[in-house]
């Protein structure tokens, strides 16, 4: 058995008993390896560590029981999670939302959104009472909400009320004047849905000074994983928070752009002007 087929049984075993106390020397004995080595040898093959991969193979096993509509507890405890509570105390980054949330897809967030008019093209913006959820660019309004809704569908979405919700105008208010002046910073809260991964990603993002650019290697190196180049990339491109989590600000290591899904002009205008405004 070649090393590759060997921690691909040991993943599978992982799997298997994901709801069982994960001991670090069996899993080292099951690879004729020593404590050290196995623990160094696995994040390397695999990307994280033993006990990360058991964790995401309960998150897999919590969000298949959800979807069957099992009783919440029940698959929170059939997962291998010892306490309800722990799960929803950390909802955000396992599931982006409550278990019982997710089961609904979504059933019962509400969120309202508003549009306006920017140098780049109309912007909309979803929040929920926690944070933004949902920034994209675009032709016209109409689109734009449809994005929204395929992206939340059992979600309740209503336009901005009248008289105008403030904390959602402020936010959109932000965003507008950062695109008009990139010297204006972005600090807002967000409520998305993302892996670990994902969340590490877009964190690492929203330290990139403004009119600075990374390669994404240099973001993979950054967050611990020098391997996990593409990964970035496509996590870059799942994106739905633009400006916020400020993804436009990574590109080839070549130095040419490379993808984003507001178009490249949009990218470009997007870094020179954060560059136009760095250079005061």
């Amino acid at each position: 058995m070649n090393s590759g087929e060997r921690f691909h049984e040991i993943c599978r075993y992982i799997e298997a008993r994901a709801d069982e106390p994960l001991r670090l020397d069996e899993l080292a004995l099951r690879a004729k390896m020593t404590r050290a080595h196995f623990a160094r040898a696995f994040k390397a093959a695999v990307g994280v560590t033993p006990g990360t991969y058991r964790e995401a193979a309960r998150l897999r096993r919590l969000k298949a029981g959800l979807k069957r509509g099992e009783d919440v507890t029940n698959a929170i405890y059939d997962a291998g999670f010892g306490s309800a509570s722990r799960v929803y105390e950390r909802a955000d980054t396992r599931l982006g939302m409550t278990p019982r949330q997710y089961r609904s897809g979504g059933n019962g967030i509400a969120i309202s959104y508003a549009s306006a008019a920017t140098p780049l093209g109309t912007i909309l913006i979803g929040a929920t009472d926690r944070g933004i959820c949902f920034v994209q660019f675009g032709d016209e309004e109409g689109a734009l909400l449809e994005q929204l809704r395929k992206e939340y569908p059992a979600a309740e979405i209503a336009a901005m009320r009248e008289p105008e919700n403030p904390q959602l105008q402020a936010w959109l208010g932000a965003i507008v004047r950062h695109l008009e002046d990139a010297r204006e910073q972005l600090s807002l809260p967000l409520d998305i849905r993302a892996t670990a991964f994902q969340m590490r990603v877009w964190r690492y993002l929203q330290t990139i000074p403004a009119g600075e650019v990374r390669s994404y290697s240099e973001v993979a190196n950054a967050i611990g994983k020098p391997k996990a180049a593409r990964a970035v990339a496509n996590v870059c491109a799942s994106n739905r928070v633009a400006i916020v989590i400020p993804c436009h600000r990574v590109i080839r290591e070549s130095g040419q752009l490379g993808g984003y899904r507001w178009g490249l002009e949009r990218k470009r205008a997007l870094i020179d002007r954060e560059r136009a405004a760095a250079r005061g």
